[in-house]
């Protein structure tokens, strides 16, 4: 039997991507990254990940790089030639603006669900017993959230008094009668698929939803990468738009390198079809109004803003992650990022 390790990564180039191509290649693994840049072809120039691309091919002596499409037949080859080799699969490929799905409903759907049905069919067929891992999204839940009862304070709105989600909203929240999203419901076909895959042919697979992730390596734009593309803004001058909300809503906000090491964990003691809200939670969130404070502060810049008083179709007002579940599963993960560790870290990576 090959002793051989390898873990692929899909997005290698980008934030969770590329982040995983670090960790798990120090781990001993041998990485096969898989990306072709579409992140360029969706947000422009400024959205492209090629600088991560040559970083890791430079400091990575375990990568190698396939610039293939995840929806082509060109994923089974990889497959055929590790077959059981292949003990971790990262899916972090992605359309993953909300914004951007409307304009493109087809190709959207097509990346985020089929995309990912084309990794878990050939995961099943050659690499059964490997942990398969995606990267879901809080958008599955809709504008659910937006439901529950708020009360405002003078910079963020957060839940009333005595909440039953005053600590976040857990896994059990509603994912139906709502509006998701086009994006919400293209990444939802695939969380399911993900749970799916693992319920019915009894494969370690996992859906982490996740909040706003972000750090260092985030290739922000305005469509998407809200503390990056925040954090560019107010170092450049350029004009930042917020919409809605009186820049009061809240996000919270997860490290790249947080996000990756509660994989490993994951990965160490794996479940068949499992879902887990992940992100910043209680410890790592901030409003708009807030993250502009800290940006401000760290870049000693003032952001040139306009104010649209109208929010964007289906965004949500407060969104924290109740972490409870998978701290219950995995007591030996925590979070070592908070907001402003975050932004210190895009800031020195400008």
């Amino acid at each position: 039997m090959s002793s051989k390790k390898v873990a692929l990564i899909t997005g290698s180039d980008g934030l969770v991507g590329s982040e995983s191509v670090r960790f798990f290649s120090k781990l001993g693994f041998e990485i096969i990254g898989i990306d072709n840049n579409s992140r360029k072809k969706f947000f422009g120039d400024d959205a492209s990940v090629l600088k991560n691309r040559y970083k890791l091919k430079k400091q990575v002596s375990n990568y190698t790089h396939f610039n293939i499409d995840i929806t082509s037949k060109d994923i089974e080859s990889i497959f055929k030639k590790y077959k059981n080799d292949i003990k971790l699969i990262i899916h972090a490929a992605a359309q993953p603006s909300h914004d951007w799905a409307a304009t493109n409903p087809r190709i959207d759907f097509n990346v985020n669900a089929v995309g990912t049905l084309n990794l878990l069919e050939n995961t099943r067929k050659y690499s059964k017993d490997a942990v398969f891992i995606f990267t879901s999204t809080n958008k599955v839940y809709g504008d659910n959230p937006n439901k529950i009862k708020f009360q405002e304070l003078e910079k963020r709105y957060t839940p009333i008094k005595n909440s039953i989600y005053i600590n976040g909203f857990n896994e059990e929240f509603s994912i139906d009668n709502t509006l998701h999203s086009l994006f919400g419901a293209s990444k939802l076909s695939a969380d399911i698929l993900t749970q799916e895959y693992g319920k019915y042919f009894d494969m370690n697979t996992v859906a982490f939803r996740g909040g706003c992730l972000s750090g260092g390596s985030h290739a922000g734009t305005m469509m998407h990468g809200f503390l990056s593309y925040l954090m560019k803004c107010t170092i450049n001058g350029k004009k930042y738009n917020i919409f809605g909300y009186k820049g009061k809503q809240v996000r919270d906000n997860i490290h790249s390198l947080d996000l990756v090491s509660c994989f490993y964990e994951f990965y160490k003691k794996p479940k068949m079809g499992e879902v887990y809200n992940i992100g910043g939670g209680s410890y790592s969130n901030c409003s708009m109004l807030e993250a502009i404070e800290i940006c401000e502060e760290i870049t000693d810049k003032k952001l040139n803003y306009k104010y649209i008083d109208e929010p964007r179709k289906g965004d949500h007002k407060w969104y924290i992650s109740d972490l409870s579940k998978f701290k219950s599963d995995y007591p030996k993960w925590k979070i070592d990022f908070g907001i402003e560790d975050i932004l210190v870290d895009i800031y020195k990576n400008r």
